[in-house]
C-alpha cells in the first residue's frame, strides 16, 4: 500500500494530491503554514481545486482512519510515514536567465532527512535533461545516508497542468512517466495510471522524460516568437497582424498562433533550462535563444507603441494617466507568476506616465509582494484615462464600458486583439 507525500501544494501539487487521495492516503506538504490551514479548511485561493472534491477527500481522511484521503501539513514529522514522495516545487530562473535550482535542492535536502529504505522519490518539476540524476539524487544520498537504486529509487513525471484550463486537466492529458530502474519505471507508470484517464507514456529513461517537458514549452515559445516577430514587421508595414494571420490561417496546415506577451512559470522559463544544458555541453543554441529574445522584448515594444500613438494624437506624455487592464500571465486565471505585464507598467512609468493597474482576477497582496506594485481594486467612477491598454484577455474586459473611462483623445491599445476594432487605435 502506497502512502504518498506531495511536496508543494500550488497549481501543480494540489490537483495531483486530490486525485491520488481518492485511492491512497496523501499528505499535501507545504512550507507555507497559511496555505496548509487554508486547504485543511476546504479553501483554495488558486482556484485550481475542485472544492467539492477537496471536502470529500478531507472527510475521507477523517472517516477511514486515513486509509485514503487528504491531509495538508507543514510538518516534516508527518510525512515520515510516506513511502512515495512527489516533488512539485517551482524551478524558476535567476536575473541572468540561468536555472535557479534552490527550491528543488532545498526540497531534496528536506526529503533526505525522512527517506527510508524502499522509498521512491518522483520529481515533477520542470528541469533540463540530467538534472534529477546529476543534481537531486546526490543531495538525497548525502542527507539520507542511503544508496541510490539500492536503498531508494527515483522517478520523473513532468507536470502538464495548464493553469486556468478546466477542459484539459490533470486527468485528461497523457502523462509521461519514467523511473531509475525498469521495475521502478513500471511502478511509477502504474501509479499514475490510477488517476490519469487519458493514459500514460512510459519513457525509456528519466533524461528522456525531462527533455520531453523542456521541448514542449520551448516549441511553443519559438512558435509564438515567430508571430511576435511578424507583429514587429507588420507594424512597420502598416498592416494589422491579426488580419494577416486570419488570411494565412485559411490553409489547413497553417499553425494558428497569435502574438502576445509570453510569461508564466513555464513557457518563458523552460527554454532557458534547455539552453543552459546545451551550453554546458558546448553547443550554443540559436533558434531557442533567438525566440526568447523576441518574446522578451514585446513588453518594451508595446509600451513604445503606446507612447508613439499618444504623440500622434498630440498628447503630453509626462503626467498622462494610463490604465492597464490585467496583470496575470494569462486570461481568466489568478496566476501572476513571471507575468510580463509588469514590464509594460515599468516602461510606461519610465516615460513619465501615471499608471493604474486593474485586474479582477489577481490578488492585490500577491502582486504587491511579488512586484512591489499597488493595483487598484476597482476603476474609479470619476476618473478618465489618456491611455487604456488591454494586456490580458479576461472575460470581464469584454463588457467594460470604455466611454465612461476615456476622454476625447484617449489611446486604446489592444494587446490581445479581443476588443471591437472600432474603439481601438491599434492592436498587437
Amino acid at each position: 500500500m502506497y502512502k504518498i507525500a506531495i511536496i508543494g501544494q500550488g497549481y501543480v501539487g494540489l490537483p495531483l494530491a486530490l486525485e491520488f487521495s481518492k485511492h491512497f492516503p496523501v499528505y499535501g506538504f507545504d512550507i507555507n503554514a497559511n496555505r496548509v490551514n487554508e486547504l485543511n479548511e476546504g479553501e483554495d485561493h488558486t482556484l485550481e481545486a475542485d472544492l467539492d472534491l477537496l471536502e470529500e477527500v478531507l472527510d475521507a481522511a477523517r472517516t477511514t482512519d486515513f486509509s485514503r484521503g487528504y491531509k495538508a501539513t507543514a510538518s516534516l514529522e508527518d510525512i515520515k510515514e510516506a513511502n512515495v514522495f512527489i516533488v512539485t516545487v517551482p524551478t524558476p530562473i535567476d536575473r541572468f536567465n540561468s536555472p535557479d535550482l534552490r527550491p528543488l535542492i532545498s526540497a531534496s535536502e528536506m526529503l533526505g532527512k525522512v527517506l527510508k529504505k524502499g522509498d521512491t522519490v518522483i520529481y515533477e518539476s520542470t528541469v533540463y535533461p540530467g538534472c534529477t540524476e546529476e543534481e537531486c539524487i546526490p543531495v538525497l544520498e548525502k542527507n539520507s545516508g542511503l544508496q541510490f537504486n539500492k536503498d531508494f529509487f527515483a522517478g520523473y513525471s513532468p507536470e502538464r497542468i495548464v493553469p486556468g484550463d478546466k477542459v484539459n486537466t490533470l486527468t485528461t492529458i497523457v502523462k509521461v512517466t519514467s523511473g531509475s530502474t525498469p521495475e521502478i519505471a513500471e511502478m511509477v507508470d502504474q501509479l499514475y495510471k490510477k488517476i490519469v484517464t487519458a493514459g500514460t507514456h512510459k519513457a525509456p529513461s528519466i533524461k528522456v522524460a525531462e527533455a520531453s517537458k523542456a521541448i514542449e514549452n520551448a516549441q511553443r515559445d519559438v512558435n509564438i516568437s515567430f508571430v511576435n516577430e511578424l507583429a514587429l514587421i507588420f507594424d512597420r508595414v502598416g498592416i494589422d497582424t491579426n488580419d494577416v494571420l486570419e488570411a494565412a490561417g485559411t490553409k489547413f496546415n497553417f499553425l494558428k498562433y497569435k502574438p502576445g506577451l509570453v510569461g508564466g512559470h513555464c513557457i518563458s522559463v523552460d527554454p532557458y533550462y534547455l539552453a543552459h544544458k546545451a551550453t554546458q555541453l558546448g553547443y550554443h543554441p540559436q533558434v531557442i535563444l533567438s525566440g526568447r529574445r523576441v518574446n522578451d522584448m514585446m513588453a518594451q515594444f508595446i509600451a513604445g507603441k503606446v507612447v508613439k500613438l499618444m504623440i500622434h494624437k498630440g498628447q503630453s506624455i509626462k503626467g498622462a494617466k494610463a490604465l492597464i487592464l490585467g496583470v496575470t500571465f494569462k486570461e481568466n486565471c489568478p496566476d501572476v507568476r513571471n507575468t510580463k505585464v509588469v514590464e509594460i507598467y515599468a516602461e510606461l512609468k519610465q516615460f513619465g506616465l501615471e499608471v493604474d493597474l486593474w485586474d479582477p482576477w489577481a490578488s492585490q497582496a500577491e502582486v504587491k509582494h511579488e512586484y512591489g506594485i499597488d493595483i487598484i481594486s476597482n476603476i474609479p467612477e470619476d476618473k478618465t484615462y489618456d491611455v487604456i491598454l488591454l494586456a490580458v484577455a479576461h472575460n470581464e474586459f469584454l463588457s467594460l464600458d470604455f466611454n465612461k473611462i476615456k476622454n476625447e483623445n484617449t489611446v486604446i491599445f489592444d494587446a490581445k486583439a479581443i476588443l471591437n476594432r472600432d474603439i481601438v487605435d491599434s492592436r498587437l
